[in-house]
């Protein structure tokens, strides 16, 4: 098993085991539907996918998944408050143009919100920046800064004092170390490389 693919089974298994079965679920910025596909073949949800890019969502319906290409709140805007069981957006938080507005919306139309992201303040991250003074080039950050995606990379600090700042509970929380399968128990913020949150209003 490839290094990635390692990566986002845990990712996955650790979101699957905060999913109920037989639920609604949404997933924002669905790619290519693995996730999904992953939670109607373990959980059994009734699962419908969104993304912008089209070629994500082609992959996604060949997988049998209901998935829908567009603007996720502008998606979710049709659907009434807590329609969905669960809201989840993994690894796609750092790349939203309005962050507050999307979160805001899913914890509208969703009874919770998985959120998942890589940890820019991992130590690895941090100590690249300061010696080479250029865009880090890793395993998880692996374009040149002209070939990326608009981004806005999040620490778990970033994370938690905004969710303080605009009233969400977060219910509970996996930080994983820079291996993205050990649990990290000790500063989170410097250590873990990847985080997952469960959250509610």
């Amino acid at each position: 098993m490839s290094r990635p693919t390692e990566k986002r089974t845990v990712d996955m298994q650790i979101i699957g085991d905060w999913v109920e079965p037989n639920t609604r679920v949404l997933d924002l910025g669905c790619g290519s539907g693995a996730l999904l596909d992953y939670l109607v073949q373990s959980k059994k949800v009734s699962a419908v996918g969104v993304d912008l890019e089209f070629s994500r969502i082609t992959a996604s319906v060949r997988r049998g998944l209901s998935a829908y290409q567009g603007d996720m709140t502008t998606f979710m805007q049709a659907f009434p408050e807590k329609h969905f069981d669960r809201v989840i957006c993994s690894r796609t938080v750092q790349e939203l143009d309005d962050p507050t507005g999307v979160i805001l919306e899913a914890l509208r139309v969703g009874r919770a919100l998985t959120v998942g992201f890589v940890n820019h303040g991992f130590w690895k991250n941090r100590v690249n920046a300061l010696m080479l003074g250029r865009k880090i080039r890793n395993a998880v950050y692996t374009t040149e800064w002209f070939e990326s995606r608009p981004s806005n990379p999040l620490t778990i600090a970033d994370f938690e004092h905004f969710c303080a700042a605009k009233g969400i509970r977060i219910s509970r929380r996996a930080h994983l170390a820079g291996n993205w399968h050990t649990p990290c128990r000790t500063l989170p913020n410097l250590l873990a490389g990847y985080a997952l949150y469960d959250l509610a209003r």
